[in-house]
């Protein structure tokens, strides 16, 4: 009996859980979506280059106020700061810059696909380094989220061709590394909170975009002119850097921690259709693919937990 008992309140604690884990998920990508309508207002007047670096620089500062504020400055002292340095440049830094330089290659359209195949990376990932079974409503779910990730990014069949010629390791490779990257984050610094993870990872994205800025201006001549700073700059940085990405890194790797990079990365997929909401509310028109898409991530999102609910 007493055993029954035992069983059940812990039933009830991972049913808890993975409704706590999925509704952060939720609003860590609502909120990364807002990032999005302001970075496409500041690439009018600045480079790519310039715009990642000095958003990392933001995003770090705010999360290193916030976690010695929260956590005190000894638990800053003794974070494992080079594990978290190279997991962040690499996993993140990295991540970000060859999906930037796969957009270059190609259009938009193409990069949003890459991203689309971070569930099938993550999942790897997880079968092979965690022993992770497939179920088959698991299956089931990845079908669907992989296609309504598709319909999602609005995508037709003539971008994917396009892609398929320009080769699948360019496409796959920029969302593996993410998933690399957030599955290294929670398995490596498991004695940090997400905040700490958070904090120290992309402390390591600034130092991977700083050199790589240095590189790119001294030696590739890749920079623009120093671009010029207003208020109306500044107020789209804060937005991009500390609500697009340090508050929705947080939650990002605390839906991570709680169900795993494979189910975590799912949500992913829905990120055009709130990137369209946001950008309907600013008086874009409405996408009914990528809101079709939306609800079959949901529906695939949904399917891959039920046996873990049960």
């Amino acid at each position: 009996m007493l055993w029954k008992k035992h069983h059940s309140e812990i039933s009830k604690h991972e049913g808890s859980e993975i409704i706590k884990s999925n509704a952060i998920l939720i609003a860590c990508i609502s909120i990364f979506a807002l990032g999005f309508p302001a970075a496409e207002f500041l690439l009018d007047d600045w480079d790519i280059l310039t715009i990642i670096t000095v958003r990392n620089l933001f995003a770090f500062a705010l999360l290193f106020v916030i976690w010695i504020v929260l956590e005190g400055s000894t638990t800053v002292k003794n974070a494992n700061w080079i594990k978290g340095i190279w997991i962040g440049a690499i996993g993140f830094g990295m991540g970000s810059f060859l999906l930037l330089y796969l957009q270059s290659l190609t259009t938009p359209v193409i990069a949003a696909l890459s991203t689309a195949t971070m569930p099938l990376a993550a999942v790897t990932l997880e079968v092979i380094l965690d022993g992770r079974r497939i179920s088959r409503w698991f299956l089931i779910g990845i079908i669907l989220v992989l296609f309504g990730g598709f319909l999602a990014t609005g995508a037709t069949l003539d971008s994917v061709s396009f892609g398929l010629r320009l080769g699948a390791v360019l496409i796959f490779l920029p969302a593996a590394i993410f998933a690399w990257g957030s599955r290294a984050t929670v398995k490596n610094l498991p004695e940090m909170t997400s905040l700490g993870q958070a904090t120290i990872t992309t402390f390591g994205m600034v130092v991977f975009a700083l050199v790589l800025y240095v590189i790119c201006n001294l030696f590739f001549q890749f920079i623009g002119p120093y671009p010029e700073i207003t208020i109306r700059h500044f107020w789209l940085l804060l937005i991009y850097a500390w609500f697009g990405f340090a508050i929705s890194q947080i939650l990002w790797i605390r839906g991570v921690r709680g169900l795993g990079i494979g189910i975590a990365s799912f949500h992913l997929n829905a990120l055009p259709f709130y990137v369209m909401f946001f950008l309907f509310l600013l008086g874009e028109s409405w996408n009914w693919q990528q809101a079709i898409g939306a609800v079959i991530v949901t529906t695939g999102v949904i399917l891959s937990q039920i046996k873990s609910v049960k």
